[in-house]
This record gives structure tokens, C-alpha cells and sequence, in this order.
């Protein structure tokens, strides 16, 4: 199964990706996976990448994609994969799909899980998380036991910049801006599954279990 991830932030993607790492074979692999392995190899593309990376600039689509080639050749990924956070743009799709027919490979479903502003608006600037051990925390659904402290490592809880207010509001329009062409695309090749995001997680997973065992 080859799978494409999709959903705003605060949708609970992650949550779902880990459930589907435990329940199959297939790797989870995000952009800044992808980055960071190409980097520690040091792959030709991976050495590139950390000059932009470095510089805190954004690593340009040529780079972007090479490195996703490489990831998606290694063996881990010949049962399948999880792909989250790329392809974000009709080039980088068009350019995953050409990566796919030279492995000989395609995508199976594209999994949206939605969920309204509104509530993804309370749930981002909600969350904090550990800097340790980088648990995350829901101060309205899933809050510490104690107030600013980690339950599992005792480190220190904090908020990222980017989940507070207008940054929130911010990010949520950019994603659509961002996607719904996408989705607009994969949706002409009928692989787009969309999942209501606004319920329990195993709620959720008992619907994407439902497709991916569908396919």
C-alpha cells in the first residue's frame, strides 16, 4: 500500500500515522524524514539539501524531489509507505508521480482526514508540547496532570510560536491555499478518500482501516 496523508494542522495526523505504523508493515516517512535521513547519509542530494536547510532557506522542488527518490527506492518502502507532508504543489505531485512509474509503483489512496477551522483552531492553540521527549499535550482534551510539566519525563511544557492566535488562522489558510488544488488533482484520478477528523482517534482509524483493507 502506498499511501498519501493528507489533512490541515491540528487534524490529528500524526496520531493516525502512529496507529498505522503499528497496525502495518509500512514506513511513515515525512519531508523532514526525509531530510534528515538524506542529511545523515550524506547523499550527493542530502548535502544540498543542508546548505538551504542551514541557511534557513526553503530546499527547492528539484532537491526536494531527488530526495524523496531515495527514500521511496530504499527497502523498507518495497511493501509500501506512508507519505506525509509532501507532495504540497501540482509540480511536486506531477514529479512524485514520475518518481512512482520509475519504481514501478503507484499511488493507492490519498487518506484527507477534515476537519472544520473552528475546531481545529481550538485545538492547535490548546496543544503544548514536552522539551524533552516532545510529548504532546491538550490543555482542553488532554492536559498534563500537572500544570507546565511532562507526565511521562517531567520536562518542561511549552507552546510553538506558530500554534498561538493569528499564526493559527494564518497557517489554516495557507493549508488550503496550499491544497485544495491538490486535492482537486488526486480527486480526477479517484484516490481521494475523505475522513471526518472530528471524532475519537480510533473512530478515525476504524475508517481508514476500512479503506486501506478496501484496496
Amino acid at each position: 500500500m502506498n499511501i498519501i496523508l493528507m489533512g490541515p494542522p491540528g487534524a490529528g495526523k500524526g496520531t493516525q500515522a502512529d496507529i498505522i505504523k503499528i497496525n502495518y508493515p509500512i514506513p511513515h516517512i515525512s519531508t523532514g524524514d526525509m531530510f534528515r535521513d538524506a542529511v545523515s547519509k550524506q547523499t550527493p542530494l542530502g548535502v544540498e539539501a543542508k546548505k538551504y536547510m542551514d541557511s534557513g532557506q526553503l530546499v527547492p522542488d528539484e532537491v526536494t524531489i531527488g530526495i524523496v527518490a531515495e527514500r521511496l527506492a530504499e527497502p523498507d518502502c518495497q511493501k509500501g509507505f506512508l507519505l506525509d507532508g509532501f507532495p504540497r504543489t501540482i509540480p511536486q505531485a506531477d514529479a512524485l508521480e514520475e518518481v512512482m512509474k520509475k519504481l514501478n509503483k503507484k499511488i493507492d489512496a490519498v487518506i484527507n482526514i477534515f476537519v472544520p477551522d473552528d475546531i481545529l483552531i481550538a485545538r492547535i492553540t490548546g496543544r503544548v508540547s514536552c522539551r524533552e521527549c516532545k510529548t504532546v499535550y491538550n490543555l482542553n482534551t488532554n492536559p498534563p496532570q500537572q500544570a507546565g510539566v511532562c507526565d511521562k519525563c517531567g520536562g518542561e511544557l511549552f507552546q510553538r510560536s506558530d500554534d498561538q492566535g493569528d499564526t493559527v488562522v494564518k497557517r489554516l489558510q495557507v493549508y488550503g491555499e496550499q491544497t485544495n488544488p491538490l486535492l482537486a488533482y488526486y480527486e480526477k484520478k479517484g484516490l481521494v478518500y475523505n475522513i471526518d477528523g472530528d471524532r475519537g482517534s480510533q473512530a478515525v482509524f476504524a475508517d481508514v482501516k476500512n479503506i486501506l483493507e478496501s484496496r
